[in-house]
């Protein structure tokens, strides 16, 4: 009897839901339609008049504003139309209103700091995932004891006076750009204010000085980048990270290449080139320009900071045996073989010895500055 009972309130409920559902549905179906149906009866003629009455005051407003002087002139200001003007100087122009800094600034509050935002996040949760799959490349055969001179201590300078000028103008340059979402909200506005304005400070004197190195790196190492064959071999096999198929290189393997010709060579040049058109503005930028650099600026600097992540990653904590070549200029021998063999064989046929590894960081001096990522 209990079973029976309890079946028949389930078959209740189940009917209670359904007609509910068919109301609901009957009830947001029906209820946007008496609109209509009143409109169309007797009683919607109160709103057809009241429509009409609408339209007309607008057809009215329109005449009176077509012909209004000071509609006209504010209609004509904010569309950019020329007009005359007493005033000199670089920016000063016969237009009265500019809509290029309002433009600017939405662009740089809405969709640059939103996007930009999820692309570095992105970029080192990207990293964060690669560690956690697949771990520290180790040197395979263990370290052979005996190393061979990578990096000559020029090189090493050149690279991590390159690198620091690049952290110290991502941090403030950051700053600037997220402090009103992120900074203030922690520090407060009076600690954010500072903060600017030393980071102002120093990004617009380390910019140049990192621009200048910038160019001298590229100088230095753009004949190791020129692609070859080997570099298509060296992606099919996955760069030696996801698998344990080996990658032959020479001095700079196809990620090394990627991270010059797109990362150093073209947003390098661009965030240069319209930091400098925004640090300078002595050659008759106008504001257009100025604008257009700005967002420029921002967009690559965003880009090259979140392809950096990756760089900086497998140049340290992602390789065993990178960060050496970096900071001695010496590396493992074995680590040579493993992932630049090919260079390795060269400077063997130059008649490079490898020495023991005291020896060659001796021979390198420990304290000297170091290099790229391997």
């Amino acid at each position: 009897m209990s079973q029976l009972n309890t079946s028949n309130a389930r078959q209740r409920r189940r009917r209670s839901l359904l007609w509910s559902f068919v109301l609901i549905l009957a009830l947001s179906l029906g209820l946007p339609s008496l609109g209509y149906v009143l409109a169309q009866s007797g009683g919607g003629q109160g709103v057809q008049q009241q429509q009409q009455q609408r339209l007309q005051q607008q057809q009215r407003f329109g005449e009176d504003r077509a012909s209004n002087p000071r509609s006209d002139m504010w209609r004509d200001a904010r569309e950019g139309q020329g007009g005359f003007t007493t005033q000199t100087g670089p920016y000063v122009t016969n237009t009265l209103i500019s809509n290029v800094g309002e433009n600017w600034r939405q662009f740089r509050m809405g969709p640059l700091i939103t996007y930009g935002g999820y692309l570095l996040i992105g970029a080192l949760v990207l990293v964060a995932l690669v560690f956690t799959i697949r771990g520290r490349i180790r040197i395979e055969p263990g370290r052979a004891g005996m190393t061979i001179q990578r990096w000559t201590g020029f090189e090493r300078f050149v690279h991590w006076f390159t690198a620091i000028s690049f952290v110290l103008l991502a941090i403030t340059g950051l700053s600037l750009l997220f402090g009103r979402t992120v900074l203030i909200p922690v520090i407060g506005h009076q600690a954010f204010a500072a903060w600017a304005d030393v980071g102002k400070t120093v990004h617009n004197y380390v910019g140049p000085a990192f621009s200048v190195a910038l160019l001298l790196m590229i100088v230095m190492w753009v004949r190791h980048n020129i692609p070859r064959k080997v570099d298509i071999a060296w992606f099919k096999a996955g760069g030696g990270i996801f698998s344990k198929q080996h990658a032959s290189a020479g001095k700079f393997n196809g990620g090394e290449k990627i991270w010059f010709w797109v990362g150093v060579f073209t947003f390098g040049i661009a965030v240069s080139v319209s930091g400098f058109l925004l640090n300078f503005p002595f050659f008759e930028q106008t504001r257009e320009t100025m604008a257009l650099s700005q967002a420029a600026h921002a967009i690559f600097s965003i880009l090259w900071i979140g392809f950096f992540f990756g760089h900086a990653y497998i140049g340290t904590l992602g390789t065993e045996g990178a960060l050496e070549g970096m900071t001695t200029g010496q590396v493992d021998v074995n680590w040579a073989k493993q992932h630049h063999d090919l260079w390795y064989e060269d400077e063997i046929a130059k008649g490079a010895k490898p020495q023991p590894a005291a020896e060659g960081k001796a021979a390198a001096g420990v304290g000297t500055v170091g290099q790229p990522s391997h």
